[in-house]
């Protein structure tokens, strides 16, 4: 059974003109990080809306750990939590007092949610912040008891919302490292980012939402080796006169000024390098560098949508 099952779902909000879901199908298998990219608008609040319960869709079905979203909404709650954004912390609580008020909220017990409370403190790297007043935490320890948090009540699959917004680079990798541990627990993660290295590090499989519809779906590594062109080899060269003529027997050549002078000439990503760079000593032109340039996820949603991510 997967965690996630998603068949031809509508939705279209009273009033409007147009879908805000236009037939979205898929599945989300256990134990899977499973990412969600799209610009605003294009309809990924509105999916994650359906799947959390807070939206009823107009037509089709979900199901969510194996319950039908529409049909039994409390039990699906029950099973799911939300990592929003930005975070929701009750502010009157120290970071204690959060973990415990929430899966008092949940129904768990009072020994066993302190129990869990000392678990995710040590895990997430809170221990040390116990009593302090959420105010005073730091954009990455913020983040951290947002996940520790959502654990409070032992879910089997959470919903992750832009997880590394705002945080600086070590605190990014370190979020990721723990989003990795949650699915080697067993625990199924559907990820929404803009981050398109994030979606490429940290998704096994990605889905592209666009007006509404699927319309990309796989690991991040076949959506690039599927993409046009599929990157390019780049030499940089030291000549003040642009050498495209020079390379004209590769095929495709395009040529721009480089950083700190010279020129880079990009060819097509099949060409030999011994061969790019026999031509450009054979024609006397000083060669500076020389590298291969890999698709990358963003040309891979370009391609596909045209819009930048917003």
């Amino acid at each position: 059974m997967n965690a996630i099952t998603v068949d031809e779902v509508r939705k279209r909000y009273r009033g409007g003109t147009r879908d805000a879901l236009a037939g979205v199908s898929f599945d989300v298998p256990r134990g899977e990080i499973f990412g969600l990219l799209g610009t605003n608008g294009v309809g990924k609040t509105t999916l994650i809306g359906v799947l959390t319960t807070r939206v009823r869709a107009t037509a089709g079905r979900a199901w969510v750990d194996g319950l039908d979203v529409t049909r039994e909404p409390v039990r699906v709650k029950s099973r799911i939590a939300n990592v929003p954004q930005r975070p929701t912390f009750d502010r009157a609580l120290n970071v204690t007092e959060n973990l415990l008020y929430h899966a008092a909220y949940f129904g768990v017990g009072r020994s066993e949610r302190r129990r869990l409370a000392g678990e995710v403190l040590e895990r997430f790297g809170l221990r040390e912040h116990a009593s302090a007043a959420v105010d005073t935490l730091s954009g990455g320890l913020a983040q951290r008891l947002q996940l520790a948090r959502a654990l409070m009540h032992r879910p089997s699959i959470l919903f992750v919302d832009e997880p590394s917004s705002g945080l600086d680079a070590q605190s990014r990798l370190l979020l990721w490292e723990q989003l990795e541990g949650l699915r080697a627990d067993g625990v199924t993660l559907l990820v929404t980012t803009h981050d398109l290295t994030e979606a490429d590090r940290l998704c096994d499989r990605v889905a592209i939402l666009h007006d509404g519809r699927i319309v990309a779906l796989d690991t991040a590594a076949a959506l690039r080796a599927a993409a046009p062109g599929r990157g390019a080899m780049e030499l940089v060269i030291d000549t003040a006169v642009d050498p495209a003529p020079h390379f004209g027997i590769f095929g495709d050549v395009r040529t721009s000024r480089a950083a700190g002078g010279g020129w880079a000439v990009q060819l097509p990503a099949d060409v030999d390098a011994a061969a790019a760079v026999s031509t450009a000593t054979g024609a006397g032109l000083q060669l500076r560098a020389l590298r291969r340039i890999e698709t990358s996820l963003e040309d891979v949603f370009l391609h596909i949508t045209g819009p930048k991510l917003a």
